[in-house]
């Protein structure tokens, strides 16, 4: 679909064979022009530059500001090395990226001079679109408000922004509303904004720790009352005073926060695991404790939530979103390779007659090889 956009608008653009072109024989001297581009002169023909019209290179006159009558040129002040592909562009009619320039200051040239980044050639639309790319990945580091944390200016405006009151934010008529509840939302939800939120941010942290500790505690034997499968009442104790205070902190950030974003929806979810399994365990005989104790495996997804309180670790999972499509290839040929040596491994030990062979199917083949 991409190449066939960037086709349908450089074909357009410039006429690439035929009657159209207009070949250097017949041309006089006076057709000639000079252009002076960041002190490197370059000489062309004036056909040459009409061959993409509605640029402005094609637009050029003796009345421009920019011509030098004395030297006979016309002179802009621009990226030097940078127009050499852009002359080259109006001479072959092909637009090649440089690689030696970083690809939104040749956009900018390119934008600069009249001409489309899609006219670019198919080799170099892969340049074009890591360049964007790029571009979009630094906007959303922008937006994680790592270099806001000194500035309380831009952090509140910022935090404006994201309730929608930009606008009474400028002109001053903001509520008292309007003017709690973001911090009642950042004392949650942004574990930077105050030495407050950080003091709730490291409690919060701590009760993570002591949850899912003691979820993990709780299994050992000795740990447990020696009656059928009983759990601890120590165990219990630690968990309702930590479930108690993550109860209190999703139903806040939710009044506060209408995005519910995915970390408010595991910490709610893990919070009702809990509760399930308090009211249908323990006050209902025949409840599906299997059932409810493998839904109370929710907690351990609660240590996502460390995230929010830590701006490098946010950084590395937005790396692991940018770099999807590169993971997918790896985990691909993983896969592959897996497949292949446990086909290997099967019929290896199927052509020989074994009692103790092991690899009774190729499924058992992929356990080995995802061992292995």
């Amino acid at each position: 679909m991409c190449s066939l956009r960037f086709y349908s608008i450089r074909s357009s653009h410039f006429p690439r064979h035929g009657s159209d072109y207009i070949g250097d024989k017949g041309l006089s001297m006076d057709e000639r022009v000079v252009l002076n581009v960041g002190g490197v002169r370059h000489e062309t023909y004036q056909a040459t530059l009409k061959k993409i019209p509605a640029t402005r290179l094609s637009r050029l006159t003796p009345s421009l500001a920019n011509f030098d009558p004395l030297l006979n040129e016309y002179f802009f002040d621009r990226h030097p090395a940078v127009f050499s592909q852009i002359l080259n562009y109006y001479r072959t009619g092909k637009l090649h990226y440089p690689t030696d320039v970083c690809g939104p200051l040749f956009e900018e040239e390119l934008h600069y001079w009249g001409l489309d980044a899609s006219d670019a050639e198919p080799c170099c639309w892969m340049q074009l679109l890591h360049a964007k790319d790029t571009q979009e990945t630094l906007a959303v580091l922008d937006r994680m408000d790592v270099d806001k944390e000194g500035d309380p200016q831009l952090r509140e405006l910022d935090t404006m922004r994201k309730f929608g009151w930009e606008e009474e934010y400028f002109q001053g008529n903001r509520t008292k509303w309007m003017h709690y509840k973001p911090k009642i939302w950042a004392l949650f939800d942004e574990p930077y904004s105050s030495k407050s939120a950080k003091v709730i941010a490291g409690i919060s942290v701590w009760f993570i720790f002591v949850s899912i500790l003691s979820f993990c505690l709780k299994t050992h034997p000795r740990l447990r009352i020696p009656i059928i499968d009983a759990t601890n009442k120590t165990y219990h104790g630690r968990v309702i005073v930590a479930v108690s205070q993550q109860t209190t902190e999703p139903h806040v950030v939710f009044a506060q926060d209408s995005s519910n974003q995915p970390l408010n929806n595991i910490d709610l979810v893990a919070t009702l695991s809990f509760y399930a399994d308090a009211i249908f365990v323990r006050l209902m005989d025949d409840a599906p404790k299997d059932v409810v104790e493998f839904l109370s495996m929710i907690r351990i997804f609660r240590l996502f939530k460390l995230t929010q309180h830590h701006r490098g670790l946010q950084i590395l999972i937005h790396t692991f979103r940018a770099s999807a499509k590169e993971l997918i290839l790896l985990v691909f040929f993983l896969i592959l390779g897996i497949v292949i040596f446990a086909a290997l491994v099967y019929y290896a030990e199927k052509m020989e007659i074994n009692p103790d062979n092991q690899f009774q199917s190729i499924p058992l083949g992929l356990w080995w090889a995802i061992c292995t």
